[in-house]
């Protein structure tokens, strides 16, 4: 056991497209012996695992477990425990992580992946509903980016953002690359409070999602062409991450998504859970999203997550929305 978990930290930065497969399995066959809340709902479903050869196989876990239950791979005292926020009536998901070494080391080369070090950049965030509560795991990656960066500009902006506009316009003075981050409502109330002062500027944004009650609900093109006008930039980035996952997906335009490679997103019939479409297919699937996320070692490598999307051949995806009723189904099968 201890062995396993140490040669896998220890590989999980050589893991590539090629291997992806073989290492999910042997994890799976490792989380199904030794995560006793996992174990149970795999008895429930009367799954022998034996017979998981493939991931498509795999039984993954509705993500509302981690709502009712401590999702656990042994059993470990938490070195720190993410929380979610509260969007409906079920109170908030836990993640408890043994390791955070492991998720620092699982992020900063999920950024490196696709943006390069962090030390080239300039990074801002605006945050303001992820400020306000405590165990974000989005605030906790971005501080350690931003830490990272060794940039005076870079921070975190709560309220002030006419101070955060005069950052943005000192920092490309400087031909400085700069990356601004922010929650979905808080981007659009920017350009709205700031119109016509950042048109044409030559920096990413990147949305995190979420209008979290603060605006009407907008489908994600729409919100696009939205901050594309109002920061006048051709593509708006956005980043595709959650509470119960500890890697991130990230899209540089037109709301399609890459994974990074401890992560990997399949399609399961919306229907039936236990149908999952075989991520080696020719042709788009669409349906619900289910994660497998090798970073997850000390909790559950596989979540049934509630959001729906649309999966390519290439392995990239889109997120197309939330499933009705998220929060009814899970955990109840087991408390029946």
């Amino acid at each position: 056991m201890v062995d396993f978990i140490k040669n896998f930290e220890k590989d999980i930065s050589h893991v590539h497209h090629t291997n992806f497969d073989e290492r999910a399995l042997a994890l799976f066959h490792f989380q199904s012996k030794n995560n006793k809340i996992y174990k149970q709902y795999i008895d429930y479903l009367k799954i022998d695992t034996n017979r998981v050869t493939s991931i498509d196989k795999i039984p993954f876990l509705p993500i509302q477990f981690f709502k009712k239950f401590d999702i656990k791979t042994t059993d470990f005292t938490p070195q720190i425990t993410f929380s979610s926020s509260t969007t409906t009536n079920t109170g908030p998901s836990f993640h408890h992580l043994k390791s955070v070494k492991l998720y620092q080391n699982t992020f900063l080369q999920g950024f490196n992946q696709f943006y390069g070090s962090p030390a080239d950049y300039c990074i801002l965030a605006l945050l303001p509903s992820y400020l306000e509560r405590s165990g974000s795991s989005l605030v906790y990656m971005f501080d350690l980016l931003i830490e990272n960066t060794e940039h005076p500009l870079s921070g975190f902006y709560l309220q002030d953002t006419k101070k955060l506009i005069e950052t943005i316009h000192l920092s490309l003075q400087n031909n400085q690359k700069t990356l601004l981050l922010g929650v979905t409502y808080a981007l659009l109330d920017l350009i709205e409070q700031h119109q016509h002062v950042l048109l044409n500027q030559n920096f990413i944004v990147m949305e995190t999602g979420g209008m979290k009650g603060r605006r009407q609900e907008l489908i994600r093109p729409d919100v696009h062409n939205r901050l594309c006008k109002g920061f006048g930039v051709p593509q708006i980035h956005s980043e595709y991450g959650m509470t119960e996952l500890l890697s991130q997906a990230y899209s540089a335009g037109k709301g399609l998504f890459k994974c990074t490679n401890t992560l990997k997103i399949l399609i399961r019939e919306t229907t039936d859970a236990r149908t999952v479409f075989c991520p080696s297919g020719n042709v788009p699937r669409s349906g619900a999203i289910n994660a497998i996320d090798l970073a997850n070692l000390h909790s559950c490598a596989f979540v049934e997550t509630q959001d729906l999307g649309k999966r390519y051949p290439d392995g990239t995806f889109e997120v197309l929305g939330r499933m009705d009723n998220s929060d009814i189904r899970g955990c109840n099968l087991m408390l029946s």
